[in-house]
């Protein structure tokens, strides 16, 4: 049973502005250490991390605005397979047992200028 949908789309080049004026406050106040250290092992750090922005955000989007929630308990990583999926932490976790949500499927792209991130929570 579908709990929710939720879908974002990022300007990669508005993510690099952001991140070349915060720097690390930004990015410390988004993303966790392992999703830092994994966008910037890529030749594009910035594509790497708007979609994963826009992955949290389309996962809060799916959840309603029931909590309040930290960006950095929703954290993005990739299977043995390469696949990317969602990892929740904190109050975030808590919520998801209580709401009985048991699957995350995201699926993650981008082209030139642009990330989208869509995610199905399920029961």
């Amino acid at each position: 049973m579908i709990y929710g949908i939720g879908i974002d789309l990022v300007k990669i080049e508005r993510m690099k502005d952001v991140v070349d004026k915060w720097g690390k406050k930004f990015l410390e106040r988004v993303f966790t250490e392992n999703e830092i250290a994994y966008c910037y092992e890529k030749k594009n750090p910035c594509l790497s991390l708007a979609v994963r922005f826009a992955a949290k955000e389309a996962l809060i989007k799916a959840m309603g605005s029931e909590i309040p929630v930290s960006l950095t308990d929703i954290e993005v990583i990739n299977s043995p397979d390469g696949k990317p999926i969602i990892k929740v932490n904190g109050k975030l976790e808590r919520f998801f047992k209580r709401k009985k949500i048991k699957q995350i499927a995201l699926s993650l792209s981008h082209e030139k200028d642009y990330g989208v991130a869509c995610v199905v929570l399920e029961k």
